[in-house]
């Protein structure tokens, strides 16, 4: 009985860990076991020629929700190729219903974490009992699963992220969010799951991603994570999901500790409005949060990634506005922002009537307008959030982005700018960094009406920061008394921190 481990990961420097956890515990079956790992961007026919050259009587899928359609698409063709074939659904964008994209063709569906249930569904075919085609949400002891991180291959450890995790599940009742349908945080056993963390970077591994949704929960816990690290030679880089309002004194000595460039914390924080925040269940405590994010980012060296998210019920524009500008007084730290999505089995379904809460059934399932936003506010924070990323999230522009805004409104300022740059490009993809700067010089001096030998002089150092880039040609005029003093690139995931 030959069984095939698959999914479609969002990128090629991503890894699939739910994969090896099933792979993990599948026992006697482990020897007939295979994984095999594709990307979004890969021709679906030719995933389903690769699956099939193996063979397989039973092929498991990982299915999310930036694949779920290309999921849906594969196991169609290899239903009309292969129908002998059994094939199994796991994953996050399954264990909720209603499914909205047709996974009618699959044969069964595991909901909740299928670390051990995959293996005892794979035993019952083979024996051939009968078995319901959806099996209800499963919530294995972790302390007894056996563990996944031997099975990344030297080829991952070299060009992907590891990722890797300490505890499953959020105390936390946010309600945009599948992770507040956990009934409890549980823990795996730490200094196991630190045994394998050894044996990892023995192999070399250097980039580790936690995919814990609070990693600053328990202390002691997080602590000896951090120790961890701090005890290893540089360089290296660890990403965590921290919550914004608990840096207790033992936490805050070791984030000081981290040499530069070592260390990510994303902060998720949605919203900086405590009526919205109270809409939506999420606890907010504003002097904390401030308090925090002024401490990481004068008193350490870590990357801190923040979110917002455009739509949340009861949140107009101005009020998203608010929130942009008091956080960028916080920091200058990179803020995401993010479009709400109606993941199914949330509670945000609750506001649909009485905010107008429209969204799309197509993934990512996000929100097409409300009562306080129309469809083409959406479609303008769309483009607005793009932009953004282009421009101040990529790092580029660290110098010439302030002339934007200045001393007054940040998201003021920017949102012209995103209408402006759309009216220029029509796009918000493909338009290479060249073409970015030479917008953002274009605005500056024509709308903004600054001078043209000041956005140079800051331009010029964005844009020739980095050893090999060539002068581009709308700066040359001004770049007579301009000393280059480029470094070379950052290697490896952290290459925003430069």
């Amino acid at each position: 009985m030959k069984i095939l481990l698959a999914t479609l990961n969002s990128r090629f420097t991503h890894s699939a860990i739910g994969l090896r956890y099933l792979y993990a515990n599948m026992k006697e079956l482990q020897a007939d076991t295979k994984i095999l790992e594709f990307s979004i961007n890969d021709a679906v026919q030719t995933i389903c020629e690769k699956l099939l050259i193996e063979k397989p009587d039973i092929i498991g899928l990982g299915v999310y929700i930036w694949n779920v359609s290309e999921i849906a698409h594969l196991i169609h063709i290899i239903k009309k190729i292969a129908p002998q074939v059994t094939i199994i659904l796991g994953g996050p964008e399954v264990t909720y219903e209603p499914y909205r994209v047709c996974l009618d063709d699959a044969d069964y569906i595991i909901k909740g974490e299928a670390d051990v249930a995959f293996y005892e569904l794979c035993t019952r075919i083979i024996h051939n009992k009968e078995t319901e085609r959806i099996l209800p949400i499963s919530m294995p002891n972790l302390k007894e699963l056996e563990l996944p991180y031997q099975y990344y291959s030297d080829n991952d450890i070299k060009n992907r992220y590891i990722y890797v995790e300490i505890s499953r599940g959020c105390p936390f009742e946010c309600e945009f969010c599948l992770s507040s349908m956990d009934e409890k945080v549980r823990a795996f056993q730490l200094d196991a799951v630190l045994e394998e963390f050894e044996k990892l970077w023995q192999r070399g591994a250097r980039n580790f991603k936690f995919v814990d949704r609070t990693f600053n929960l328990n202390m002691k816990t997080a602590n000896k994570i951090l120790n961890f690290f701090l005890e290893k030679e540089p360089p290296y880089f660890a990403h965590f999901e921290v919550i914004p309002d608990h840096f207790p004194a033992s936490l805050r000595e070791k984030i000081k500790s981290f040499p530069h460039g070592a260390l990510q914390l994303e902060i998720g924080i949605q919203t900086l409005n405590l009526e919205i925040a109270n809409n939506i269940s999420r606890q907010l405590k504003l002097d904390k949060i401030e308090e925090n994010i002024q401490f990481l980012e004068n008193k350490t060296t870590a990357h801190i990634h923040l979110d917002l998210i455009v739509g949340l019920p009861g949140e107009s524009l101005e009020s998203f506005g608010n929130n942009l500008d008091k956080l960028m007084r916080m920091s200058s730290c990179e803020i995401q922002i993010g479009i709400l999505k109606k993941l199914s089995g949330t509670y945000i379904k609750r506001h649909d009537k009485d905010f107008g809460m429209i969204y799309s059934d197509m993934p990512p399932y996000d929100i097409l307008k409300n009562d306080k936003l129309s469809f083409l506010d959406i479609q303008t924070m769309k483009r607005f959030a793009r932009f953004w990323d282009l421009t101040y999230n990529s790092g580029n522009f660290k110098n010439s982005i302030h002339l934007l805004w200045q001393e007054e409104s940040v998201f003021e300022h920017f949102y012209a700018f995103s209408l402006w740059i759309y009216e220029q490009t029509n796009s918000t993809w493909k338009i290479s960094l060249q073409r970015v700067g030479e917008l953002l010089f274009t605005y500056l001096q024509d709308v903004r009406q600054l001078p043209a030998q000041e956005i140079a002089n800051l331009m010029l150092l964005d844009m020739m920061k980095l050893k090999g880039r060539a002068m581009p040609h709308y700066l040359k005029p001004y770049a007579h008394d301009f000393i280059n003093d480029a470094k070379s690139g950052t290697s490896g995931f952290n290459k925003r921190q430069n």
